[in-house]
């Protein structure tokens, strides 16, 4: 995101592979606003939007990176969309593969924005109103050491704060003086601009109001819970402090007040206790501290609630919401040793869970969750699960649970004194301690002073009908290669592969009594880095998560194959070897690809006996290949670093002691020209005591592709075996008179013999409704 007023737009376009490792290539960026309406095609691409455009290498970390000046895109004007569209296509060295990626920057006019992040909705007249203000700029990106001006009711009050450096200011404020019902807080930054104009953008700073209400209370007495703005950390103590104002009205001569306290998640108690509070008689103003652990339990949100009743029957009550971290009862850890390895050589993976855990393991190539990254599972996925995350109202499904009150409303008359009529105020829009337990979603049972005091409908300008209304909720490092080492018995060390997975491991795993597992595991040939995560359930701590752990599997001295997926018999393609060398010198390499009488393969370009290869650099041979045999065809091609002195242009080549071998092995599937027929022969067999054999004539037609025929059976031992899952969906449920329902008779009655045979019958849904249906028609 960037503002009107912004000069310069930085862009940035990279290359990398799984594996961690820059793609070498040619890398052109364009960079776009399009017109809000475009013009006839006739006009061509000009028309439909103005472009800046540039080609570069990518750099040694497979990046390109530029400025791009922002005034031929004319920020300022209307007349185009609201954003800049960025396209990057990098053509990898060698293999000539094109790889685009886009992305978009909006443009706003917006230069600043303040938003209440943390506001009580109602202030208690004698105790701060807390709140947490912040300021970011049109990009949201926080605005730090700006001032914003705070103002209650008009001239109330007013306060200058400094935000600090995630663009966030606290505040609290004395409310002894205020009486009003309803107060609106607004918060602002800068004076808007007052200017318009058709053609031109106009830069504006947003401000912020919100609305609190006055609490209700008989006795005008008060508790109050300071809110947190910061996430409470799991397995951490939690520290709360509350503010009160106690009355002599309220605690009359009493010297020791009972505080009742409790912990709501995910719409439970989960914690209660009590507070002994000390005061002296009369006034008694303070605060005081309670704390409670913070555990999966409480998570995502622990709601508070703390009250007393005063001895006049006045319940006195406060509640609050503190956002608590996404943990997991159950803890689980996850790790490779080593972190980073050869292909195909052994690892271990170490797991760590409660006791007699069952965990489900997984590892996948960084690949797919690169492709689909929202299928990557986290504590936020799994609370997203929660049919309940926080208690709020008395909305449960499709009902209404919310009792009328019994309390008799309050008649009061007009007053007329020395010529002025004084009219009763109505305490509606006041929250009182009975919407404090509704918002938690409490019922309650109680003969004590929940609700404040109704006006009666006899002066209808001030009675407002019981509010109904309910908020919505949602319940719902590089390894270091030594090249004097590469030997294995005096021969060269080679490296043969041919099993590239995207799924590595998926397994169920048991956790022993000290809580650890340990696999031995085998790496894939693929030179990529791998994902691994667990889940694990126990019947002691319940679920657990892992994070996710990482292997990177790499070695210095690779070649990777570039070739479709699929031909047809005689077509041609280019098979291309790359070569790429990560070692710390230069090495000269021979390239070889087997040869085969299952295609006919040759060299494109010049070939050449070795080829020189310097640190971080590749080089790429191709063949031009004719497959001739049909299914799965077998590319095997191998490198190996050659003990040659031949120089690299001005480098040095230090040749291993042995060499250093590397073969890769794929599989191309040639399917055969013209076009696929397949004919289906069925037949039915009784089962007996002795055998049972009968014989299929196979006639292929003439015009048939020499090579192709194929032929594969399948042996069922239930004629039902094919329609076993969701069985019971093909019973459909009888109406209207019989004669509309005789053709459901036959499979409905196939179909419960079969379920009953097989003890899988549990619906019967449809069978006395049906009945009944049926006997009704026929009477």
């Amino acid at each position: 995101m960037i503002t009107i007023k912004d000069n310069e737009l930085p862009v940035s376009v990279c290359g990398l592979y799984t594996y961690g490792k820059p793609v070498p290539g040619l890398v052109n960026v364009q960079v776009c606003r399009k017109f809000s309406q475009s013009a006839s095609s006739c006009y061509g691409k000009e028309a439909e939007s103005v472009c800046e455009e540039f080609t570069r290498r990518a750099d040694a970390h497979g990046c390109v990176s530029g400025v791009v000046k922002t005034k031929v895109f004319q920020l300022l004007r209307k007349g185009y969309e609201m954003s800049i569209e960025v396209q990057g296509k990098i053509t990898e060295d060698g293999t000539g593969i094109e790889m685009t990626g886009t992305g978009s920057c909006g443009i706003t006019s917006t230069m600043g924005k303040i938003r209440f992040d943390l506001l009580d909705y109602a202030y208690k007249p004698g105790i701060p109103l807390f709140g947490m203000v912040k300021l970011v700029d049109g990009t949201d990106a926080p605005l730090a050491n700006e001032t914003i001006t705070i103002t209650v009711g008009g001239n109330k009050y007013k306060g200058n704060y400094t935000t600090d450096e995630q663009g966030q200011s606290w505040f609290s404020i004395d409310t002894t003086s205020f009486t009003e019902l309803s107060l609106e807080i607004r918060a602002d930054h800068k004076p808007e601009l007052n200017c318009y104009d058709s053609d031109w953008m106009t830069p504006s700073y947003e401000h912020s109001t919100r609305r609190v209400t006055r609490s209700y209370s008989l006795s005008k007495s008060f508790l109050k819970i300071e809110p947190k703005p910061e996430t409470l950390t799991c397995g951490s103590s939690a520290e709360v402090q509350v503010h009160y104002i106690l009355t002599p009205e309220a605690i009359g001569e009493q010297k020791k007040i009972v505080i009742y306290y409790l912990v709501m998640a995910k719409g439970q108690i989960v914690l209660a206790g009590t507070h002994d509070l000390t005061v002296n008689p009369g006034n008694a103003y303070g605060t005081f501290r309670l704390s409670f652990s913070v555990e999966a339990a409480t998570a995502p949100v622990a709601q508070m609630l703390v009250y007393t009743t005063s001895p006049s029957g006045e319940v006195i009550a406060s509640s609050e919401d503190f956002q608590v971290e996404m943990c997991l009862p159950s803890k689980v850890r996850l790790s490779f040793a080593p972190k980073e390895s050869l292909p195909a050589s052994n690892t271990h993976l170490h797991l760590h869970a409660s006791p007699r855990s069952l965990c489900a393991l997984r590892a996948v190539d960084k690949s797919v969750l690169l492709m689909k990254p929202e299928n990557e599972l986290s504590p936020s996925s799994v609370y997203r699960l929660l049919p309940l995350k926080e208690s709020q109202g008395y909305s449960f499904r499709d009902y209404y649970l919310e009792e009328d009150n019994v309390n008799p409303c309050v008649s009061l008359d007009n007053l007329s004194l020395n010529g002025f009529l004084y009219i009763p105020i109505s305490s509606d829009g006041e929250g009182d301690a009975y919407n404090i337990l509704k918002e938690l979603g409490l019922k309650v049972f109680t003969s004590s002073k929940i609700h404040k005091p109704e006006l009666c409908e006899h002066y209808p300008e001030h009675m407002m009908e019981r509010s109904y209304s309910v908020s919505t909720m949602n319940l719902h490092g590089e390894l270091a290669y030594d090249m004097a080492e590469d030997m294995v018995d005096g021969n060269p060390m080679e490296t043969v592969r041919k099993y590239f997975p995207e799924t590595w491991i998926w397994d169920i795993v048991s956790v022993n009594s000290e809580g650890k597992a340990d696999l031995e595991v085998t790496i894939p040939d693929t030179i990529t880095e791998w994902k691994a995560n667990a889940f694990c359930t126990s019947a002691d701590t319940g679920f657990g998560l892992s994070p996710t752990a990482s292997l990177r599997a790499f070695q210095p001295f690779f070649v990777e194959l570039t070739m479709p997926y699929s031909v047809v018999r005689g077509e041609s393609f280019t098979l291309k070897a790359t070569v790429f060398n990560y070692l710390p010198a230069c090495i000269r390499v021979s390239v070889s690809l087997a040869e085969s009488t299952d295609f006919l393969a040759v060299p494109v370009g010049k070939q050449e006996e070795s080829y020189c290869i310097c640190v971080n650099e590749r080089k790429t041979a191709a063949w031009a290949v004719t497959p001739r045999s049909l299914g799965q065809v077998e590319f095997s091609v191998t490198t190996e670093a050659l003990q040659n002195q031949q120089p690299c242009g001005n480098h040095i080549v230090e040749s291993p002691e042995k060499g250093r071998k590397d073969t890769v092995i794929r599989q191309l599937l040639v399917e055969p020209e013209g076009t696929e027929v397949e004919t289906t022969y069925n037949s039915l067999l009784c089962a007996s005591d002795e055998s049972v054999s009968e014989t299929v004539s196979l006639v292929l037609p003439e015009t048939v592709v020499e090579g192709s025929a194929r032929a594969y059976f399948s042996v069922l031992g239930d004629i039902m075996g094919t329609a076993m899952q969701n069985l019971h969906q093909l019973l459909q449920m009888p109406f209207g008179c019989g004669e509309q329902n005789m053709v459901l008779f036959a499979p409905n009655i196939y179909v419960l013999d079969y379920l009953n045979r097989t003890a899988q019958l549990s619906c019967t849904q449809h069978l006395r409704p049906g009945l009944s249906e049926q006997d009704s028609a026929a009477e």
